[in-house]
């Protein structure tokens, strides 16, 4: 993009940022007294239309599809947002394995506006056909295909295609040349490490183990991490406290809530930098990781007010915002 293709890009963004919810928002839509209440607040805010009155699926996937629509229609070269897709797109792959690998019955959920549609990566998996694919995904497609029809082990074939998507993200972050993806990169890498390296001392992973589900970052040893998970959570906890990311500490020490918590709001420290740069792709990309997080803590709002979860129980999960 030009210069003057940048400054147009962003002063449409800076037009937008006021609609993003604030704190203050956040609090309104928690404060309703019914999940039905909660949507009607929605629709008051404009979320949804019509057709999807009701229906907070519905209304939240509208809303992402509303955010890419911008995007679409300020920037040329989409490409730079592919590493954003990158994980749904691995999740199709995923889906797709177990699909082809076991007639269990059970349908598999796909992501939609992804590079390749989940019912096309089913024909690719059934076909074996791996140069379909990205370069990228090649491999991870067949050894994942292969380890799960032999062994049927849907986490270890979840690991090999986790891992991929998680090494893909990173290369893309590194041969970016906007800073914003680069760090966006980073991030993403690092806290996904993180939370393997806790789930994995939760449920008492081997060394082996977690060492192949890490991806290898910048900002933290893999393995430091990684023998720091088979030592206990304290050995976590104390590793973070020597990295960048000792806030993670901190709330791992608080409580799971606390730390999924810090694990997203990690993207919108990433990001809150480009309210102030004018002349890059950045604020784009930043005011799309927005309204994902916007998007995502909305989610966990309404599913705490249709579950009947107390109103502090829900605000202890509430991500931070962008504005």
């Amino acid at each position: 993009m030009s210069d003057l293709e940048y400054t147009y890009a962003v002063a449409r963004i800076r037009a937008l940022e006021p609609s993003l919810f604030t704190s203050q928002t956040m609090e309104q839509l928690l404060a309703c007294d019914s999940y039905d209440a909660a949507l009607k607040f929605l629709s008051e805010k404009g979320w949804g239309d019509s057709e999807t009155e009701g229906d907070a699926d519905a209304v939240l996937s509208l809303e992402r599809e509303r955010a890419w629509e911008v995007v679409r229609d300020l920037v040329k070269d989409m490409s730079v947002f592919d590493v954003m897709n990158y994980s749904d797109l691995y999740h199709n792959l995923k889906a797709a394995i177990k699909e082809t690998g076991v007639e269990s019955g059970n349908a598999r959920v796909f992501y939609k506006d992804t590079d390749i549609s989940g019912e096309r990566m089913v024909e690719i998996v059934r076909e074996k056909d791996w140069f379909s694919l990205p370069a990228h995904m090649q491999e991870a497609a067949r050894e994942a295909t292969e380890t799960f029809i032999s062994t049927q082990d849907g986490q270890l074939c979840d690991v090999i295609v986790d891992r991929a998507a998680l090494d893909a993200i990173y290369a893309a972050g590194q041969a970016s040349k906007a800073e914003i993806i680069r760090s966006y990169a980073e991030s993403t890498v690092a806290v996904a490490d993180i939370k393997i390296a806790v789930r994995a001392q939760k449920t008492g992973k081997s060394l082996d183990f977690i060492k192949r589900a890490l991806s290898p970052c910048k900002s933290l040893s893999a393995d430091a991490l990684a023998q720091a998970a088979v030592s206990g959570e304290d050995a976590i906890i104390s590793y973070l406290e020597q990295t960048g990311y000792s806030a993670g500490a901190a709330a791992l020490s608080e409580s799971g809530s606390a730390f999924e918590r810090w694990c997203d709001d990690m993207i919108i420290e990433t990001i809150r930098p480009q309210k102030y740069n004018a002349f890059s792709i950045g604020p784009v990309v930043a005011y799309v990781l927005a309204r994902e997080n916007e998007i995502k803590t909305v989610r966990i709002i309404l599913t705490g007010k249709l579950n009947g979860l107390a109103d502090d129980s829900i605000r202890e999960r509430i991500r931070e915002t962008y504005v």
